[in-house]
């Protein structure tokens, strides 16, 4: 009796989180269903925490009553609730009792007093494994769910999303290992002025050394971002940046993103090293990734043009893509525009690609804004890119991102 008491959630008195755990400490294989009720926050900021309590109470009572055979009712947290059946554990036993739960909420309004009624939206994940591998395989079941747009899903170790929940898990860590370790190495990539046809800048990109590997970007800065470790590759990039270019004259751009400007520590980041390496700012160029365009303006405009004033020139980055727009671009006021390098490519063969680039071409010359195609690949794209009157060109025609500054073509 005092395990039990012990184990009970006071609130709904269902057995609690420590309960699941003890439950899931045997070798047996359980139906693991995990329940979360959608937007539950919305429920206690509309009627306060004492009705979203009285909801919770509910929830546990009916699920009470829905449980089949040997299945036991446990509240994991503060909105989420769990069913496990170690008896009934087929798939279809699964099945049986989500639909049920779903079912019944779907017809049913909870009502907490005369004034109060209301229907509930549920989120369900199943797992049907041995121990406490359930919890964390019915929490990526919800989410898969949602991402799939419904109200429930069995976990699959052979999804593309688990695939993707992993690999997201693993780049997280090899990039965390690479700032630890010091691995995360800038590259450097010419552009080139289409007017001297010489070397008059270059983009600084980043790569991680991984024993022989060098690991591209494109692997590891969406992982970067959503784990909030994207500040890390800025200034890893920054440093390195700043004294390879310590040595010559060369303009050069860094990607900055959206979070980088949230943190507010560029404008001090950026003149410490500017002094430690006697660079003129107006040599840096800060390449805005086509994110920081979606931000409020507050947020940005104030940190960009103080920046401005410290003679730091601005770019945006990947024009023409999803969030980009030409009131966000008069608005930002850039010295350089980059092209999309989608409609660069396919400018040879892609009449609509073709007429973008003129529209963008148009606005940039009448605002005095300098263009960059990006993704120059071959002799021909480059011949239409002049003659189209962009001002500097860059991709792997004129070369590809080395450790090294390349020298003039």
């Amino acid at each position: 009796m005092l395990h039990n008491e012990i184990s009970k959630d006071p609130l709904t008195n269902v057995f609690d989180n420590r309960a699941i755990i003890a439950k899931l400490g045997s070798s047996r294989k359980v139906n693991f269903i995990l329940i979360n009720i959608d937007s539950f926050s919305s429920i206690n900021n509309a009627y306060g925490y004492q009705i979203g309590d009285e909801v919770l109470k509910s929830i546990a009572r009916y699920l009470n009553i829905l449980k089949t055979g040997n299945a036991q009712v446990y509240r994991y947290c503060s909105d989420k609730f769990v069913l496990i059946d170690d008896e009934n554990t087929e798939e279809k036993d699964a099945i049986l009792l989500v639909e049920s739960v779903l079912s019944f909420f779907a017809d049913t309004e909870i009502v907490i007093d005369e004034d109060i009624e209301m229907k509930l939206s549920l989120s369900i994940g199943v797992s049907r494994s041995i121990g406490t591998i359930n919890i964390t395989q019915a929490e990526m079941a919800i989410r898969e769910a949602r991402e799939m747009k419904r109200s429930y899903h069995i976990f699959d170790p052979n999804s593309q999303f688990v695939h993707n929940s992993q690999q997201h898990i693993y780049w997280v860590h090899k990039l965390r290992e690479a700032v630890a370790e010091e691995n995360l190495i800038a590259y450097f990539q010419p552009i080139i002025n289409n007017k001297t046809h010489l070397i008059e800048k270059f983009e600084c990109l980043v790569r991680i050394h991984d024993d022989e590997e060098v690991i591209s970007p494109f692997l590891f800065l969406q992982a970067a971002k959503a784990s909030g470790n994207l500040s890390y590759v800025t200034k890893s990039l920054i440093m390195q940046s700043f004294k390879k270019f310590s040595t010559n004259d060369y303009e050069f751009s860094i990607n900055i993103t959206g979070e980088d400007l949230q943190l507010e520590y560029l404008e001090e980041f950026l003149l410490k090293y500017v002094n430690k390496y006697s660079i003129e700012p107006s040599r840096v160029v800060l390449e805005m990734l086509e994110d920081i365009t979606t931000l409020t303006k507050g947020t940005y405009l104030d940190q960009l043009n103080k920046l401005r004033e410290h003679g730091f020139k601005i770019a945006i980055d990947d024009f023409g893509a999803e969030n980009s727009n030409f009131s966000r671009l008069l608005e930002i006021e850039p010295d350089y525009l980059k092209i999309d390098g989608a409609f660069i490519k396919n400018l040879i063969e892609d009449k609509k690609s073709q007429i973008i680039v003129e529209a963008i071409v148009l606005i940039c010359k009448k605002s005095n804004i300098k263009m960059i195609a990006e993704f120059v690949h071959n002799e021909q794209t480059q011949k239409m890119v002049e003659s189209l009157g962009i001002d500097y060109s860059q991709g792997f025609y004129f070369g590809a991102p080395e450790l090294e500054l390349c020298k003039q073509l």
